[in-house]
């Protein structure tokens, strides 16, 4: 297995999707009834990815062309309800389960902190599920600190981490 990490763009649209699909339908079982269908009407948007692609630097890992991994880095100046306007931030960092525990989510993750130090952010940050525990686990390990809690997403508990990139 040779992984390659690269730009993700509009011609990956598809495999984006269906990627998505697959990574979080592990987490159906967890969610109500409504909750997963509110998720997966996110995952089959095609405007979920475009939005992002539009927005975003993307990172795919691919095995073989085929991509196995995602993750979207927003630059500084795009704030939500959850970021503030002065912070880069990570989306939508996705793995197939086929592929989890190779290091994957860490690379993906540790390439998007890469890219926003080159380009001269002062924070990034990113938030995440408590059906997330092995993420939490990396994230805290590189170095990000839990800013909050935030409010519940699809009935789950969600946190809100940062990290100061200059120090």
């Amino acid at each position: 297995m040779k992984l390659i990490y690269r730009q993700g763009t509009i011609l990956d649209l598809a495999e984006m999707k269906d990627l998505a699909v697959k990574s979080w339908s592990q987490f159906q079982q967890q969610l109500t009834e409504e909750n997963w269908a509110k998720l997966y009407s996110t995952l089959t948007d095609i405007n979920t990815f475009t939005d992002l692609l539009n927005l975003a630097n993307c990172i795919v890992c691919c095995d073989n062309d085929k991509i196995i991994g995602m993750a979207f880095l927003v630059p500084s100046g795009n704030p939500t309800v959850i970021y503030d306007q002065a912070w880069s931030y990570i989306r939508f960092i996705t793995v197939d389960p086929d592929f989890a525990g190779r290091g994957i989510g860490r690379k993906l993750t540790t390439t998007c902190t890469d890219l926003a130090r080159q380009s001269g952010e002062s924070v990034i940050a990113l938030h995440t599920s408590e059906l997330m525990n092995n993420a939490r686990h990396i994230y805290e390990s590189l170095g990000f600190k839990i800013v909050r809690e935030i409010d519940q997403r699809l009935g789950k508990r969600f946190w809100l981490y940062k990290l100061d990139l200059i120090s």
